[in-house]
């Protein structure tokens, strides 16, 4: 009960100190990254990396897009 509690906390602040556009892959990979971090004893570590890795995921999908040509 106590890790739920501090994983929405957690996702809580995030949510509320990001901004729109900046949790843009954020949210999911915190999510994602907090729930594995809690397998092997690491919450918040794990919350705090997938928030870097679905960021850059989201920006890397985002540059590819914008490179690709407009169909016509």
């Amino acid at each position: 009960m106590r890790v739920i509690a501090i994983l929405a906390a957690t996702a809580a602040l995030t949510l509320s100190a990001a901004g729109a556009a900046e949790a843009k892959g954020c949210i999911k990979g915190a999510l994602v990254g907090g729930a594995a971090g809690h397998v092997v004893g690491h919450g918040v570590a794990g919350a705090a990396a997938g928030c870097v890795v679905g960021r850059h995921q989201t920006n890397k999908r985002d540059r590819a897009k914008a490179a690709q040509p407009a169909p016509r």
